[in-house]
């Protein structure tokens, strides 16, 4: 496969400079920075990214203030121990996206942040210390024992939270596919382990966090 550099260089090619592909990135926040932020700001995150799966995203962004009034901020507590009655009000609730999946998968996914709390750590803590070596995994780990995070919604879910990390967009798969790591989108674990493997050549090559590495996996490739 290409080096990072001749990687960076199809990039710059296609944007005209190397400040134009990196332009309007944000720099992820610090290990004790993710492991300060509530765990309900977790949640909430993680609830936006499984309403908007599948529909506008705009629709979601229109109706936040009320679907945060409707799970009450998302206390991790309330929304962990949803009663009958409440989820009921919810399937009805015009505030909210009405599906009962992705309501049970808010609750489920508040069980996952408060057993992670009672066991002494925070949710925050728990991203932050995960090896950026083994995104993969995180990602992976997301899916398994979270509800609703596979795909793009657990890795986008961490970008906006400001965990460094990787998005696996059709433009990162279609730089791995033509760089020979992967031959389509990586479904298994030998795929995905592949895809961190190249990653993490990179990031020794050029001293890039993952989302720089990102950014120009994506950029290098014509829309």
């Amino acid at each position: 496969m290409r080096t990072f550099q001749e990687i960076l260089d199809i990039a710059i090619a296609r944007k005209g400079s190397e400040e134009a592909v990196f332009a309007g990135m944000v720099a992820p926040k610090s290990a004790q920075e993710l492991a300060d932020i509530p765990g309900k700001d977790w949640l909430a995150m993680m609830a936006r990214g499984i309403f908007q799966a599948g529909i506008r995203w705009k629709v979601v962004e229109a109706k936040w203030p009320g679907i945060q009034e409707a799970f009450h901020g998302f206390d991790i507590a309330r929304c962990a121990f949803m009663s009958e009655d409440w989820f009921d009000d919810l399937l009805s609730d015009r505030r909210v996206i009405r599906s009962a999946p992705k309501i049970r998968a808010i609750q489920h996914n508040a069980i996952l942040i408060q057993d992670i709390e009672a066991a002494g750590s925070s949710f925050g803590q728990k991203i932050a210390d995960w090896p950026d070596e083994d995104y993969a995994g995180l990602l992976q780990w997301l899916a398994k024992d979270g509800s609703r995070l596979g795909g793009s919604t657990g890795p986008y879910m961490l970008r906006f939270m400001g965990r460094d990390g990787y998005i696996p967009s059709r433009d990162v798969v279609a730089r791995l596919v033509a760089e020979g790591v992967i031959d389509k989108a990586p479904s298994s674990q030998k795929a995905r382990a592949a895809m961190q493997a190249a990653i993490n050549t990179w990031r020794a090559e050029s001293g890039r966090s993952l989302q720089e590495i990102s950014r120009v996996l994506a950029q290098s490739i014509d829309g």
